[in-house]
């Protein structure tokens, strides 16, 4: 699926008008549904070979904060080769109780994929504890960028924040 088709996709399947308060506490007339475009595999397939061809040489692993990113980082991690790890927003009372899911080393080169940004706020939290656990954070890259603060505020934190699509660019297909 080429870059228009993806993105065409994404919006006919998750692109949803209405009142929505978001995770960053704000409220919106339109909403980029995730799950809509996670759980179909053609989509999801799609998303992760663009994300795929987007990640940066000396990365050595994928980290998808949780709910929303998990899937994406499994899939990508399938479309690259590389494994990935899953970073929870609290660590649970039972088991382990890690916060970060999956082997790594100090050092290793890590990516950070998330699914839509507003504020960054959850990827800039995953950013911060791989970073606090001994990984170097390569980049946040983004299925989609809303453009509502969110590269600003990863840049502010330190890191660098790329997404496949902006909502500008989906606008096209609104």
């Amino acid at each position: 699926m080429d870059r228009d088709e993806l993105g065409q996709g994404l919006v006919k399947a998750a692109y949803l008008e209405g009142d929505f308060l978001l995770a960053s506490g704000r409220r919106s007339r339109y909403y980029f549904d995730k799950y809509l475009f996670e759980t179909r595999p053609e989509l999801l397939g799609a998303v992760a070979q663009h994300l795929a061809s987007r990640v940066p040489p000396e990365v050595r692993r994928l980290a998808g904060p949780e709910l929303g990113a998990v899937a994406l980082a499994a899939a990508t991690s399938l479309a690259t080769g590389l494994p990935s790890l899953f970073v929870r927003g609290a660590a649970k009372a039972y088991g382990t109780a890690k916060r970060i899911e999956g082997p790594f080393e100090p050092g290793d080169a890590v990516l950070v994929l998330e699914d839509v940004v507003t504020s960054g706020a959850s990827a800039i939290e995953a950013a911060d504890l791989l970073k606090e656990s001994g990984c170097r954070v390569v980049r946040i890259l983004a299925v989609i960028d809303r453009e509502e603060g969110g590269r600003e505020s990863a840049k502010a934190a330190g890191y660098e924040l790329d997404a496949l699509f902006t909502k500008s660019e989906l606008e096209r297909w609104l």
